[in-house]
């Protein structure tokens, strides 16, 4: 697993230009109420990437809001380059929690120095990606398709190990792992399903 893919701004445009085509597919389904929507994108400020060399609409999420008065409602689309509410880039929370299942402690503090990211932020990473992440609606109904089936404690190691596999390059494998995890970049797609 090489982490200097991430380190390139052609892998961030490249994901940019992928969000862009999420939000022209949202706006272009319009609001349930059957209006348009218009531009509403917010800032965020992108921690983790090389956002020095990234132009600034990098730092936007994409979204809509409806034109009709009355309704005005907020349309967010999936995203690749961002995990839900996190400030870190979705691919650098998935990388470094994946490293410090596998990694030398060495290697690390490498990572966490390359891509600015504090030890208890990676504890925290990990306690999402272990504890939280398998509780979700969305995990509870995607993990069937993976076989042999994936343990909580394996992620995200198994899962970024499992796109990479079956991927013809890591730019691929990284598309379809951010492509699969978009969903949870939406209000209400980290929904925990509680156990009976």
């Amino acid at each position: 697993m090489d982490h200097r893919l991430l380190l390139a701004s052609g892998f961030w445009l490249f994901l940019l230009r992928i969000d862009k085509e999420l939000a022209e597919t949202a706006r272009q389904k319009g609001c349930p109420c059957g209006s348009r929507l218009h531009c509403a994108n917010y800032p965020r400020k992108p921690r983790g990437g090389p956002t020095r060399d990234l132009a600034e609409e990098y730092a936007l999420r994409l979204s809509f809001c409806c034109q009709r008065e009355g309704c005005r409602k907020r349309k967010t689309p999936p995203s690749v380059r961002f995990l839900g509410r996190k400030v870190y880039l979705g691919a650098v929370v998935v990388l470094v929690a994946a490293m410090r299942q596998g990694a030398s402690p060495h290697r690390v503090r490498v990572l966490a120095e390359l891509f600015d990211v504090d030890a208890r932020t990676i504890v925290r990473w990990q306690v999402f990606w272990r504890e939280e992440f398998p509780q979700t609606t969305f995990w509870r109904t995607e993990r069937g398709r993976f076989l042999p089936r994936i343990v909580a404690a394996a992620l995200p190691l198994a899962l970024l190990e499992e796109f990479l596999r079956h991927a013809a390059d890591s730019d691929q494998g990284w598309q379809r792992l951010l492509e699969f995890l978009s969903p949870i970049t939406v209000t209400g797609g980290l929904k925990i399903q509680l156990s009976r």
